[in-house]
């Protein structure tokens, strides 16, 4: 064991005799409490009121071992091993230390309405948060551990009842598949499990909330929980699932419905914007009212640059002040992105570099691509309108039509755990259509999204006075 760890300052051996028999203790001090070794393994080893090891200590985890190479790796989880003269096996004993910091609602998900707390990096304490919502004998959690080096633990979470055994069978066999040294977060996973890795859009759905997790598990879907890390990686998922927030269920039908149908024009608007503005200006310009085409002929006309490299210039400026806020501290970061924003934006406008129309265009897609929910999926209509863009420049309204033909016909193949990416509007179903685009009222949503394709279809959502009421109408 010393030649397999030592030197390394951490790890501690004392010598604790049993019985007359020399013992030694060994331990590695960062990834221990000191406090649980004094009580439950120095103490009892002290008074020694049992004869027998076994009965000894009062730990929850306990269990002999004779391969030294599972010591070493329980030495790493945070375990203790005791050996004792004269018997060929040792004894594993818990005393992991646990530091976890205070439960907060996540920053990239916060709500009006609703529970406002969040994952930490602790997977039990996860884990705790998921079964206080869901209190149900079927949900089943499976243990992986991925990574040689890192041996990152990983919890594979579903319904037995209501998830489907190939999709189940399908994450567990993605998880072993995956042969790397380090898992450092689910980020590493969700590359290793993509269906196409080189799609801008992202397939798997990552959450830091306890309450969406456990909405998608009802639905019949996986989630995948890693050791460190405080979110939850959901599959299968479909573009509209991105557009979808925990605030459109805890506010009235109707205004979740509007809020939802704003967040998917935002899609359409964050990525296809400027290009529309580039190619109206360079080549379409008389589909606009004529007064409004000598307004911007006289704001343009003024500017040594062509329209593609003054979206461009303000696209690139605008995420150099978006990175600079969100490395530096809050409060700096708001004051950069306010005062950056402003005094850059007025000078290079004053100074001729761009134009009004364009600041305007830019300015409003920026709005757009931060109403989606999902950062993931954020950063993937922010990339896309570049590529867009340089079709507009290039043919106008055709290179958008062909780029758009293009995004869709990639959108139409792109699969998540053999789901359609664009279901249930390609293929069509009519019955998934409930909470789509828009979101119908809760007692309507009897049936199951039939994408993760689950074992039971339907579900309760009518309450037993509405069943008596009709009834006693019938």
């Amino acid at each position: 064991m010393e030649q397999a760890l030592f030197p390394s300052d951490d790890v501690k051996k004392r010598a604790l005799s049993f019985q007359g028999r020399k013992g030694i203790l060994l331990y590695i001090e960062s990834l221990t409490d000191q406090k649980v070794i004094q009580k439950n393994i120095i103490e009892p080893l002290t008074r020694n009121h049992s004869d027998e090891l076994d009965h000894l200590f009062t730990s929850v985890e306990l269990k002999r071992e004779n391969d030294l190479e599972k010591g070493i790796a329980a030495l790493l989880k945070g375990m203790c091993l005791y050996f004792l003269d004269g018997h060929k096996d040792f004894l594993v004993i818990g005393a992991k230390a646990s530091y976890v910091r205070d439960i907060s609602e996540p920053e990239n998900e916060y709500v009006v309405r609703g529970p406002h707390n969040g994952f930490v990096e602790d997977l039990t304490h996860n884990l705790y948060a998921v079964r206080k919502l869901m209190e149900s004998p079927n949900l089943r959690v499976r243990y992986m551990h991925i990574g040689r080096v890192t041996q990152t633990k990983v919890a594979i979470l579903y319904l037995q009842d209501v998830a489907n055994p190939r999709l189940i069978k399908e994450v567990e066999r993605r998880l072993k598949d995956i042969s790397a040294d380090m898992l450092m977060s689910p980020g590493f996973i969700q590359e290793f499990m993509e269906d196409k890795t080189f799609s801008p859009f992202p397939q798997i759905l990552i959450t830091e909330r306890p309450d969406r997790t456990v909405s998608n598990l009802m639905d019949g879907r996986v989630a995948i929980m890693a050791d460190g890390d405080p979110t939850a990686l959901i599959v299968p998922v479909t573009l509209f699932a991105f557009y979808q927030s925990v605030d459109d269920y805890h506010s009235r039908w109707m205004v979740g419905s509007f809020v939802r149908m704003i967040r998917l024009l935002s899609f359409l608007v964050a990525f296809q914007l400027p290009a529309f503005y580039i190619a109206t200006v360079s080549f379409h310009p008389e589909i606009l009212p004529v007064d409004l085409v000598f307004r911007l002929q006289g704001s343009i006309s003024h500017v040594p640059f062509p329209p593609l490299l003054e979206v461009i210039f303000l696209e690139l400026i605008f995420e150099l002040l978006r990175e600079s806020g969100i490395r530096l501290p809050s409060r700096v970061g708001q004051t950069i992105g306010i005062v950056g924003g402003l005094v850059i934006g007025d000078a290079i406008v004053r100074t001729g570099l761009v134009s009004y129309p364009t600041t305007i265009v830019v300015a409003l897609t920026a709005i757009a691509s931060f109403v989606v929910p999902s950062n993931e999926m954020s950063g993937a209509v922010r990339f896309l309108r570049f590529p867009l863009m340089f079709f507009a420049a290039m043919y106008g309204y055709y290179g958008i039509s062909f780029g758009l033909m293009m995004i869709s016909m990639h959108l139409c193949k792109l699969e998540s755990f053999g789901t359609p990416y664009l279901a249930p509007l390609a293929p069509l179903r009519l019955k998934d259509m409930k909470d789509t685009f828009l979101r119908f009222p809760i007692w309507t949503l009897s049936q199951r999204p039939h994408d993760p394709h689950p074992k039971r279809m339907t579900q309760e959502t009518v309450s037993r006075s509405w069943k008596r009421r009709d009834q006693r109408k019938k």
